[in-house]
């Protein structure tokens, strides 16, 4: 058994031009001030990291390192999520994934996917130069617009979405593995990787690359209505990163799972803030324990009611009061006996 690291802080969502939340020093005083021991580093927010610095610089890590440590915290993860969705992209959400992309990439579908497979690539050498051996990322999506098959599905779709899905991602997956550090894909709806079922498409079309791992939040499965906690006993061996964020499915007579385009509000299955919604984390922290998952718990505060502040407050006390310090002894040693075989024998009468 192995005891969950944290708490720690996603900190895109609290990204803001006001301070502390526009500047690392800001946000690290903030965190560390709320109680947070980690922060997972969002790319995309250059003020955070310089990530073609970082992949040419030892001397910058060394240096963005130190500045984090000495606030009392740990870089957690990298984030890639943004970039990581562009490495695949359907043409049907081109324009509005272009919002993801630096100005030079828009409007320029190839152009756009190179970049972000070279970006993607930089986080590896970068948390490399860190001392990071885990990163957390988006799979893309070439298949979601398929998902509910209406018209059905041509044969062979399925399998060639995969495949296309995993040559793109396999020259990334090299450099993860020549940096030693593990890739972790969020299971999220949106993606081509949004459940046990998809996870394991891509492992098999990555010919079981020892770098394709799971970023598992059990908030996206209840949405689907999805078992989050038979989910660990199935893939706990790729568990690897581990967001804190809670949610609720609470359908009625007008709406359910497809939400009818309504708001986060309004829909039926809605994000809350850790404590608020339905998950069963006490179990969630228990089962990561029971298999020795090395992760950090990271609160990813995602909320349609609650302020990002005051989630931000409660999110560090609710991780550390789920925190299970696992047990280095059998709670009945006190009881033991001898462990002579001839004793053993004359238990068993033998």
């Amino acid at each position: 058994m192995k005891t969950v690291k944290g708490p720690a802080i996603f900190l895109a969502q609290f990204v803001d031009q006001e301070a502390p939340f526009n500047s690392l020093d800001g946000m690290c005083k903030w965190a560390a001030n709320l109680g947070y021991k980690g922060i997972q580093i969002p790319t995309w927010e250059t003020f955070l990291i310089d990530l073609d610095q970082a992949a040419e610089s030892q001397t910058y890590c060394d240096e963005l390192k130190g500045k984090v440590n000495s606030y009392g915290l740990e870089i957690t993860e990298l984030s890639t999520h943004l970039q990581g969705q562009l490495v695949a992209v359907h043409s049907a959400y081109d324009l509005m994934f272009d919002n993801f992309a630096p100005d030079a990439y828009k409007n320029n579908p190839k152009a756009r996917t190179q970049w972000a497979i070279e970006t993607v690539k930089k986080a590896a050498i970068a948390s490399r130069r860190l001392g990071l051996d885990v990163s957390a990322t988006f799979s893309g999506s070439l298949l979601w617009h398929t998902w509910h098959p209406w018209p059905q599905r041509p044969k062979g779709l399925v399998e060639m979405g995969f495949e296309e899905l995993a040559k793109r991602w396999l020259p990334i997956l090299n450099v993860y593995e020549d940096n030693g550090v593990d890739l972790c894909y969020e299971i999220h709806p949106g993606e081509d990787l949004h459940d046990g079922v998809t996870f394991e498409r891509f492992l098999k079309a990555t010919g079981n690359h020892k770098r394709v791992n799971i970023l598992y939040d059990p908030s996206h499965f209840v949405l689907q209505q999805l078992d989050y906690i038979t989910y660990i006993d199935h893939y706990h061996e790729f568990i690897k990163s581990f967001h804190v964020k809670d949610s609720e499915f609470k359908p009625n007579g007008k709406k359910g799972a497809f939400g009818g385009y309504g708001d986060w509000i309004d829909r039926a299955g809605r994000y809350r803030s850790p404590g608020d919604g339905q998950i069963d984390f006490k179990t969630i922290f228990s089962k990561l324990t029971e298999y020795g998952c090395d992760v950090w718990a990271v609160m990813e505060w995602e909320c349609c009611i609650k302020s990002p502040e005051q989630g931000a407050r409660e999110g560090a006390p609710f991780i550390k009061n789920h925190i299970i310090e696992a047990t280095q002894k059998v709670f009945d040693d006190f009881a033991g006996g001898s462990t002579d075989p001839e004793f053993l024998k004359k238990i068993l009468n033998l």
